[in-house]
């Protein structure tokens, strides 16, 4: 009995669950954008949520493998923010199986996207596609291809708030692609931020990210420029009319960017001093992501 907790607990830190936590939060923000318009069906917002969990699940330990058969998990300096799970260098898990485990949630979170597509409407087809496929190609191709942070945060922005919104509505609309836009650009700046430990093991493996195409010191006055353009985005489209006033409430995270930025920019070349950061930023990104969906909710009330 023991020993089978201690494999279920390996396996469970197998899947990075302290990152699994931005999945909810983000596709929060398209339920949210659905109950401004209507009652929402708590069975299909289930089904959602496990299938973008597995999603999720299924991404972070493909990553896993395709890195450590790659070298590079062998060359990265870990964090609790970056560098992988660390459990197949260190042999507690065969790679065969960690490949078949993500793949056997890749096609179980497929699955739960083709029965909406059937349920609800074919228009949910290209984003369960668009997701599957960049999930499997992101480690030996997207980000080969300087494409990396921008699937991410389209992933886990605009399509996971529109796929929220669509199994609960069944219509388009730009409404959660726009409130979608805040956590996907913070998420995609998460991965951003997390490139920096890994710079040169990256390089050493051919991968080409845009902390490589930068350089420290240009990416962490980039990181700076994408904290600022996610509230002017929430700002221009309040004063456009696009988003509700109530979405203001997104500001109060304000202080977190500052400390984050000012810590980017101090220390982005020492590691060890921008760990702290690393962590600030993670905060960041829940907060707003959940302040997101906390203004949109508040609209139906206020």
């Amino acid at each position: 009995m023991i020993e089978m907790m201690k494999g279920l607990s390996v396996w469970f830190m197998e899947t990075r669950p302290h990152f699994l936590i931005l999945t909810p939060l983000a596709f929060s923000v398209g339920v949210a954008e659905a109950y401004r318009e209507g009652p929402v069906d708590p069975l299909r917002l289930l089904l959602g949520l496990v299938g973008v969990l597995l999603a999720h699940i299924s991404v972070n330990v493909i990553n896993d493998y395709f890195d450590y058969v790659s070298g590079l998990d062998l060359k990265v300096r870990r964090t609790p923010f970056s560098g992988g799970s660390g459990i197949l260098p260190r042999g507690l898990l065969e790679p065969r199986r960690v490949l078949i485990f993500s793949l056997i949630c890749l096609l179980l979170g497929f699955g739960i996207g083709v029965y909406f597509t059937l349920t609800v409407g074919w228009v949910i087809l290209p984003i369960i596609t668009i997701a599957a496929l960049s999930i499997y190609f992101y480690t030996t191709h997207l980000s080969h291809w300087y494409l990396g942070e921008l699937f991410t945060g389209l992933n886990f922005g605009p399509l996971m708030s529109l796929g929220g919104y669509l199994i609960q509505t069944g219509r388009l609309s730009i409404s959660p692609i726009l409130s979608g836009a805040v956590p996907g650009i913070l998420i995609g700046t998460l991965l951003f931020l997390n490139e920096f430990p890994d710079l040169e093991a990256d390089r050493a493996v051919g991968r080409r990210n845009l902390v490589i195409l930068l350089g420290l010191r240009r990416a962490s006055k980039v990181y700076v420029m994408l904290i600022a353009f996610a509230y002017l985005w929430v700002i221009l489209h309040i004063m456009a009319g696009w988003m509700p006033f109530t979405m203001l409430i997104t500001l109060t995270t304000l202080p977190l960017a500052l400390k984050a930025s000012m810590g980017v920019l101090r220390h982005h070349d020492q590691l060890e001093l921008l760990i702290p950061s690393m962590g600030v930023n993670v905060l960041l990104v829940l907060m707003t992501t959940l302040a997101t969906a906390i203004g949109l909710l508040l609209d139906n009330i206020i």
